[in-house]
C-alpha cells in the first residue's frame, strides 16, 4: 500500500513538469475515459473504412478523387498521414472544446486538472473533526486545509457577545460569529473574498460592529428559512473545503460557576460574553437547557472520523460547550478515532491562570466522563 501511494506520487511528480502531461497523473479518473474515447473513435474509422471500401468496389469516382484520397503514395505512407492528421484533428478538437466548455465555469482554466487532481487524491485524505470555535478554530482549520480536505468543523453555539449575540437576539439564528471565521479559513476562494467576511463596519455607522460575513450569513438565513440551511449554502457558495456543523440547533446559555472574593464563595455567570469579563476561576461550565439534542451530522462525522482535535481555543467558552452537548461527549469518547488536544500557548485571564497540560484534561474529563 505504501509502496503503492509512493509509486505513484513519483509519476505524478514526473508528469507535472509539463503541464500537457498532468492529464495524465495517476488515480484521478481521466486517462480510463480517454481510453474509452479512443477506442470509439478506432471502431468507427474501421466502420467507416469498410464502408469505403465497398463504395470503392461498386463506384466510380472522378478522377480528382484519385489526388484527393493520395492514391499515388504507397499505402503505408498514406495510412500514416491520414492517422496523423486524423489524430491531430481530433487532439485540436477535444483542446478546443475544453476551454470553450470551461471558459463559462472558471476564469482560470489551465487549473482545472490541477484541482480535479487534488480532490481525487484527496479522497483518501483522514477524516478529521476539529471541535472549538473562535480564533483558534479558525487557525487550525486554515493550516489542516493544505493537508485534507475530509475536514468537519463542529463549532459551540453559545457565543452571546458582540455582532452575534446582537443578531443572536434580534433575529433568533445562530450565532454566526464562529461559523464565519471557519468559513473564511476554509473558504477555496480568492484572499479577497475571505478578506471581506471579516470586514467590519465602523463604529460611528449604524451596521458598526458587524462583521460583514455574521450579515451574510444573516441574509443567507433569511433566503433558506433556518441557520442550519444557511450554513450549508454559504459554504456550498463560497467553496469550502470540508463542511462546518453546529454542535446543536438549540438557543442554549453557557454559564458558568466562579470563584467568588473568598474562596469559597461561588457565584454564577450566565453568558459566554460575561464569563470572560469575569475574571475570577472557573469551576465548572454548563448549558441552558442541559439536555439539548446534538445536531446528527456532527455525532456521525465523530463516530467515523480517523483523528478528533480539541482546540486551540478558550478552554471554558469555546472547547468545553461543545462537549456539554450529551450525544457529542459520548460520541468523542465512543469514537475509534485518536483524540488530540491542543492547549493554548499562553493562558486566559480568570479561566486558566497558570493551568499546565494536566489542568486542561483535568477540566476535560470533569465535563465530559471517559
Amino acid at each position: 500500500m505504501a509502496f503503492s501511494l509512493a509509486l505513484r506520487q513519483a509519476i505524478n511528480k514526473a508528469l507535472a513538469r509539463t503541464s500537457a502531461w498532468k492529464w495524465f497523473y495517476v488515480g484521478i479518473g481521466v486517462k480510463r475515459w480517454l481510453v474509452v474515447l479512443l477506442a470509439g473513435v478506432t471502431i468507427l474509422s474501421l466502420g467507416v473504412a469498410y464502408l469505403a471500401v465497398e463504395m470503392y468496389r461498386e463506384q466510380t469516382f472522378p478522377d480528382f478523387v484519385y489526388y484527393l484520397t493520395l492514391q499515388f503514395v504507397p499505402r503505408a505512407l498514406r495510412a500514416l498521414l491520414f492517422g496523423a492528421l486524423g489524430a491531430a484533428l481530433v487532439a485540436v478538437g477535444l483542446y478546443k472544446l475544453n476551454r470553450a466548455l470551461l471558459a463559462g465555469v472558471t476564469t482560470r482554466p489551465a487549473s482545472l486538472i490541477e484541482n480535479l487532481n487534488r480532490k481525487r487524491m484527496r479522497k483518501r485524505d483522514l477524516k478529521i473533526v476539529c471541535l472549538g470555535g473562535g480564533t483558534g478554530m479558525s487557525t487550525l482549520l486554515r493550516g489542516l486545509k493544505n493537508y485534507s480536505d475530509n475536514l468537519t468543523a463542529i463549532i459551540t453555539v453559545a457565543d452571546d457577545g458582540g455582532s452575534s449575540g446582537r443578531l443572536r437576539q434580534e433575529l433568533g439564528m445562530l450565532p454566526p460569529g464562529d461559523f464565519r471565521q471557519c468559513i473564511a479559513a476554509l473558504a477555496d476562494a480568492e484572499p479577497l473574498m475571505a478578506r471581506l467576511l471579516e470586514y467590519r463596519f465602523p463604529n460611528d455607522t449604524g451596521l458598526g460592529g458587524h462583521a460583514f460575513g455574521n450579515l451574510f450569513i444573516a441574509a443567507m438565513a433569511g433566503v433558506t428559512g433556518n441557520s442550519e440551511r444557511a450554513l450549508l449554502e454559504s459554504s456550498r457558495v463560497l467553496a469550502v473545503r470540508g463542511r462546518i456543523l453546529p454542535s446543536t440547533l438549540e438557543n442554549v446559555t453557557l454559564c458558568a460557576d466562579v470563584r467568588g472574593t473568598h474562596e469559597a464563595q461561588i457565584a454564577r455567570v450566565a453568558g459566554e460574553s460575561q464569563i470572560a469579563k469575569f475574571g475570577k476561576p472557573v469551576e465548572r461550565v454548563y448549558l441552558e437547557p442541559e439536555n439539548v439534542p446534538a445536531y446528527p451530522d456532527a455525532v456521525y462525522a465523530l463516530l467515523h472520523a480517523d483523528l478528533i482535535i480539541l482546540g486551540p481555543g478558550s478552554l471554558y467558552t469555546s472547547v468545553l460547550p461543545n462537549l456539554l452537548v450529551e450525544r457529542i461527549c459520548q460520541a468523542v469518547v465512543e469514537a475509534s478515532a485518536r483524540k488530540l488536544l491542543v492547549c493554548n500557548v499562553a493562558t486566559e485571564r480568570g479561566e486558566t491562570d497558570r493551568y499546565a497540560v494536566e489542568d486542561y484534561l483535568q477540566a476535560l474529563g470533569a465535563h465530559c466522563d471517559g
